[in-house]
């Protein structure tokens, strides 16, 4: 190739480009110095490298095949790498994936974007597949600008921790093989975290690949607003404290339970032979006890949770109801990881793939189910003792084993709807159930006279999930509509609506104090939200699937979110960071509470499991080792293992009995 051909490429280069001025005076100096000295001072025609390079910049620009074809180089590379790097620099692949494919659209590719997009797309689906389901909506390049999840990904980066070595080898394979598509993709998409040190297992940091840019930004700016997360002033637990009425664990031994009383009187008629055993029993007994206490003295000394003011104006709560509450709290169970609590799990059985939702009122007295079918059915605990079945059934029809010993029903039927049902709720005392619909609406329901009482209409497309303030009075609601709403049962409209999710908002949760409530969504974040203003206080970034459920602490300090991966992550409100991830689900997480006292998290999940966490321990040694950048996980106390029941609700009554419910399912053949 002579210089003139060279110069020919490198001008049309400039002008492809939009450089024309610079286009336009090399081609003038060229005229005025047409015997080349200036060019000719490097010997070009001995130099075919360079030659080809600056070639393929004219020729290549349009050509997608390279799209595939560096892509394919990289994946086979990153895929024949040592083990122990190799799962770090698969990190990279993603990104790179989207945003070639995203490149190849906005070119107008689009034939060669679907192609590209079918040929690797199985590398991803394990851990990105509703993401790969909205991209497959992208045909066109005004799809990058008009969808908002395409938008967000071209305009933020994406945050990959990667050890030296690890990055050391990706930059020296990209320069060997010349790769400048590849690496101008990554440069422009992916910012890495170099640390030194050996590389981490893929399971040890949930934080290893994070947006960083515009959306992580916006986030550390709302992250910034104060909020105040303490617990309401004159509380009922601060009447109790201030009153002494909390019982002991020696009052609540001697006076807890009725069957506690007939077990005594059997230990005295038991033949005398038996009493070195129970002396035994009972030594046994006190050091369990002892241990107990030194549990209770080490949360003691964790500093009281500040008192703050209501925002909403809160219902007067009747004498009724106090006093029961105050009877509950009287005697509620001290928990810790050396005293866990008794479960009662509620099986619904021949419900045929039916129950899409199940929720316990806050005594466990009443259990409540969303069907398919647009029914909701409400069983009475009390009663099904009476009629001396052990399970709760689903079904219709007029069968004698749903049947209750006067021939009625052993459940109540609620219909109204006209879509599945996908959430209910009871009201703290009991007396009411809300529900929400595939129809846009939700509906409240009274237990005592079995009536729908109010139809909720605002939403514009399926209310996902609805929840009552721990007041009551005031509800919460969220749809695939991407809101969340406030709503107060003597209105049928709402008093707020928070929006600002990208995706539909799939769960939603109060905070104790009534100031606040969380959401989780379909694009991976949760967000706190002002109920007073509406605004986003809390942006909640880390999961990489969307988030199913969410768990208020009783102080009002943390929160716990579980995603469709089985993750479980806890954060603090304050500062808005994850405190330590909880691994050990393998399916959904689509229910989690706290016990009373907040020393225990329990959670239920699809995989038919119910886990026990001990959260004391993790928060104390978290911030004993903040400063060295570990991250100790929560100590999983005990799994609860059903036969085939994935759990559907969880709920720890106020004296501290754990409650959980789920439909018995078939397991497949």
């Amino acid at each position: 190739m002579d210089p003139e051909q060279i110069n020919e490429f490198v001008v049309g280069y400039l002008k492809k480009k939009g450089f024309n001025s610079a286009a336009k005076d090399l081609e003038s100096y060229h005229h005025h110095n047409n015997n080349g000295s200036s060019f000719t001072s490097t010997d070009y025609q001995n130099d075919p490298d360079l030659t080809k390079l600056i070639r393929s910049f004219s020729q290549q620009e349009d050509d997608p095949t390279r799209y595939r074809e560096g892509y394919s180089n990289l994946r086979s590379w990153a895929y024949n790498s040592l083990d122990l790097y190799k799962h770090e620099l698969l990190r990279v692949m993603y990104p790179v994936f989207i945003h070639c494919y995203m490149d190849l659209v906005g070119k107008g590719h689009t034939q060669e974007a679907r192609g590209f997009f079918n040929s690797f797309r199985k590398d991803h689906e394990m851990v990105h597949l509703r993401d790969l389901q909205k991209l497959e909506g992208v045909l066109a390049p005004s799809h990058l600008e008009e969808m908002e999840f395409a938008r967000s990904l071209r305009k933020s980066k994406v945050n990959i921790k990667i050890s030296k070595y690890s990055y050391d080898l990706l930059i020296q394979y990209l320069q060997r093989t010349k790769s400048t598509l590849m690496l101008g993709i990554i440069n422009e998409h992916i910012n890495f975290q170099v640390y030194s040190g050996q590389p981490n297992s893929s399971s040890d940091d949930i934080e290893a690949v994070t947006i960083f840019g515009s959306f992580q930004d916006t986030a550390n700016h709302i992250n910034q607003k104060e909020i105040q997360w303490g617990l309401l002033e004159d509380s009922l637990e601060d009447r109790l404290e201030k009153t002494g009425g909390l019982l002991s664990d020696s009052e609540k031994g001697q006076g807890e339970s009725k069957d506690g009383d007939a077990d005594d009187s059997k230990k005295r008629s038991s033949e005398i032979g038996k009493q070195g055993s129970s002396l035994k029993k009972l030594k046994k007994d006190k050091a369990g006890n002892a241990t107990a206490k030194v549990a209770r003295l080490e949360t003691i000394t964790v500093p009281p949770a500040p008192r703050v003011k209501p925002e909403l104006a809160l219902p007067v709560m009747s004498t009724d109801v106090e006093q029961s509450i105050l009877e509950d709290l009287r005697n509620r169970v001290q928990l810790s990881s050396v005293a866990m609590p008794s479960v009662s799990f509620y099986t619904l059985v021949n419900t045929h793939n039916g129950l899409n939702c199940s929720s316990i009122s806050h005594d466990g007295s009443l259990v409540a189910g969303g069907f398919s079918d647009s029914s909701i059915k409400v069983w009475d605990m009390a009663k099904i003792g009476q009629a001396g079945s052990g399970v709760l059934q689903g079904e219709n029809d007029t069968n004698d084993q749903i049947m209750g010993p006067n021939g009625r029903r052993s459940y109540t039927l609620l219909l109204g709807h006209s879509g599945p049902v996908y959430s209910a709720t009871f009201s703290p005392p009991g007396d009411f159930v809300l529900s929400s619909s595939a129809d846009t609406t939700i509906r409240l329901w009274s237990t005592k006279l079995n009536a729908n009482l109010v139809c909720y209409k605002g939403h514009n497309y399926p209310v996902w999930d609805v929840q009552f303030s721990p007041f009551g009075h005031y509800f919460a609601s969220c749809s695939h509509d991407r809101t969340a709403r406030i709503w107060s049962m003597d209105r049928i409209q709402p008093l707020r609506i928070m929006a600002g999710h990208l995706s539909d908002v799939d769960c939603v949760q109060w905070h104790p104090n009534c100031n606040f409530i969380a959401t989780g969504s379909s694009d991976k974040t949760v967000r706190l939200w002002d109920v007073q203003t509406g605004e986003c206080v809390r942006i909640f970034i880390g999961h990489r699937s969307m988030v199913l459920s969410l768990a208020m602490s009783p102080d009002g300090r943390y929160m716990a979110s579980g995603d469709e991966d089985g993750t479980i992550m806890m954060w603090d409100l304050l500062s808005a960071r994850c405190i330590t991830p909880l691994m050990g689900h393998n399916s959904c997480v689509w229910s989690l509470s706290y016990s009373g006292e907040g020393s225990l998290l329990a959670s239920g999940s699809a995989d038919c499991t119910v886990k026990l966490w001990d959260v004391t321990s993790s928060t104390k040694s978290t911030k004993a080792e903040e400063k060295n950048g570990n991250s100790n996980r929560l100590r999983s106390l005990r799994t609860f293992p059903t036969k085939s029941t994935p759990v559907h609700a969880l709920r720890f009554s106020r004296r501290n009995l754990l409650f959980a419910a789920g439909a018995l399912s078939k397991p497949a053949s």
